[in-house]
């Protein structure tokens, strides 16, 4: 149980907490960007409110 006792101290959970923060950042823009197809489809998704059925 002492590497609990890790996450409690503010001076550690700082720098963990930004390297989450960056990879689900470097995740997330991957996913928008890293396929061409799936790049044109969200694009599309932009104009769907001006849509009338």
């Amino acid at each position: 149980m002492e590497w609990l006792m890790w996450f409690t101290k503010f001076e550690n959970t700082k720098p963990l907490s930004l390297l989450l923060f960056l990879i689900s950042f470097c995740a997330i823009l991957w996913y928008v960007f890293g396929s061409k197809k799936r790049s044109d489809r969200l694009e599309s998704y932009k104009n769907m409110p001006f849509h009338e059925d």
